[in-house]
């Protein structure tokens, strides 16, 4: 892997060391260089950071899956930013289409979560309106951390009732069916889950973005094309104004790009 930018009078290192494709850098540097920002002197505010992958024509999956857009070094990447985070905040249709499971502690993260008073290992926070979710998932009866259930205030008592006896979490974060994405990450900072990350769907990526609750995006530009009809990595509600994004730094490896911009 190379650090494309920020720029130094070295760039990388590792291209030195390891040749034009540099070196495969150790879970500890990729945590440094995705570290978040440190909080205040005050009650920490949440960080709302999106991990998403994208072909070069724009498409956010194929066949309605990631996975074949993305290469080792994003699931590296993946693993990290998971490992850094108090939740992962994903959509309902996510969860259906990609399997998800619960996440997993790491024994190369276990001192540095206990240091940052985090749990052994990130909890998934599921946003659903209909709580049309399989609830005899290990997701949500056998997670090391408590699976969170977002959803609103009108949600089905018969649905929240299943959640909560498979041992969900129910987090009611909107006034009506569905979720309010800026009180979605209110609760979630009231439980002590600042270091927030969303992995999406393309539609809750979407709404994040409408609310302008999202801090930051980390974007891996897949070299490949896919053609087709397959959705962007946010969709949904535009916003009035483009949001503006900085450049905060770039990696590369094996012709995939590895961006982090935060907002202005």
């Amino acid at each position: 892997m190379r650090r494309l930018f920020p720029v130094t009078d070295v760039t990388d290192e590792t291209a030195a060391t390891g040749g034009a494709a540099g070196r495969e850098w150790s879970l500890a540097e990729l945590a440094a260089a995705y570290a978040y920002p440190e909080p205040g002197p005050e009650r920490p505010a949440p960080w709302l950071r999106g991990n998403m992958v994208s072909t070069l024509d724009g498409a956010a999956q194929h066949e309605g899956r990631s996975q074949p857009i993305s290469c080792p070094a994003d699931m590296r990447v993946f693993g990290v930013l998971r490992a850094l985070a108090d939740a992962v905040v994903v959509g309902a249709e996510t969860v259906r289409q990609e399997g998800y499971r619960p996440a997993r502690a790491r024994a190369e993260f276990a001192a540095a979560r206990e240091a940052a008073g985090q749990g052994p290992a990130p909890a998934i926070a599921v946003v659903s309106a209909s709580l049309d979710l399989d609830f005899s998932l290990p997701l949500f009866t056998s997670p090391l951390v408590r699976t969170l259930v977002l959803t609103g205030a009108g949600a089905d008592p018969e649905r929240v009732a299943a959640a909560e006896k498979a041992g969900a979490r129910v987090v009611v974060a909107g006034e009506g069916a569905g979720v309010d994405p800026g009180r979605a990450v209110r609760a979630l900072a009231e439980l002590g889950h600042t270091r927030l990350l969303t992995e999406g769907g393309p539609r809750l990526l979407g709404q994040l973005i409408a609310a302008d609750v999202l801090d930051e995006l980390c974007l891996t530009v897949s070299p490949m094309l896919t053609a087709g009809d397959a959705q962007r990595i946010a969709g949904g509600p535009s916003v009035t104004l483009p949001r503006r994004f900085t450049l905060s730094s770039m990696l590369e490896e094996d012709g995939f790009l590895f961006t982090r911009y935060r907002r202005t």
